[in-house]
Parts: C-alpha cells; sequence; structure tokens
C-alpha cells in the first residue's frame, strides 16, 4: 500500500470514529428529552385524577372543593417512566416526578414538578428541576 491509501483510511477511522461520538451524545440528548416529556405527561394525568377528585362532591366519593384525603393510584405511583409522590393540602396538590434518565446535571435523575392549584387561570403549574 502507498502511503496516500494509509493516510485515507486513517482519515476514514478519523471520521468514522467522529461521527459515533456525534450519534451517541445525540441520541443521550433524545432519551433524556424523551424521558422528561413521559413524566410531565404523568404528571398531567394525576394532576387531571386530582382536579377531579377536588371537583367530585364529597357525596360522591370526592373532596367537595378540597384535595385532602387524595393520594396517588397505587398502579400510578410508579410506572416505567419515573416514580411519583404528592404532597397534599386542602388548596393544592404538589406532585414531584423523578424519571429514570440522568438530567442535565448528568449526576441526578430528572425531576419535574407540577402544582395542581383549581384557584388559578391555568390550575397546573409545571417546573422543571433537572
Amino acid at each position: 500500500m502507498g502511503q496516500q491509501q494509509l493516510l485515507l483510511i486513517i482519515l476514514g477511522v478519523i471520521i468514522v470514529g467522529i461521527a459515533v461520538v456525534v450519534g451517541l451524545n445525540v441520541f443521550q440528548a433524545n432519551s433524556v428529552q424523551a424521558n422528561r416529556d413521559a413524566v410531565i405527561a404523568d404528571l398531567n394525568t394525576l394532576g387531571s385524577m386530582a382536579q377531579q377528585y377536588y371537583k367530585k362532591p364529597a357525596e360522591l366519593g370526592g373532596g367537595g372543593n378540597a384535595f385532602t384525603n387524595w393520594k396517588i393510584p397505587a398502579n400510578l405511583a410508579s410506572t416505567g417512566n419515573g416514580t411519583y409522590a404528592a404532597t397534599v393540602t386542602a388548596a393544592t396538590v404538589t406532585i414531584v416526578g423523578t424519571g429514570t434518565e440522568l438530567g442535565e446535571d448528568g449526576k441526578n435523575k430528572v425531576k419535574v414538578t407540577m402544582v395542581v392549584d383549581p384557584s388559578k387561570a391555568k390550575p397546573f403549574a409545571v417546573t422543571i428541576n433537572n
């Protein structure tokens, strides 16, 4: 083989290596965003369930305009997307979802918080923590 052929092979290996590294980085970023989106979707479901409980009269098994005694259903406390915990007061519910992927800081899992407050014009407030 000539020197030109060896140089082209080395150049090809370098280009393929760079392409693989870029592809892995793009895949990782997409994986984190997909997990974050799935956790937000689960939080929307749980928030809707909490609001349904809030609006249902106490005589029908609801809260009667209070979140008191609302709990995350056992089968939704942990899903393939993450785990969920709620802090309940009479007027609001704060649900924290912790995903399965490492977040943007590279150390902690994806974390999203939703506050359900029916007294506001937009009853669901979502905050991305990581």
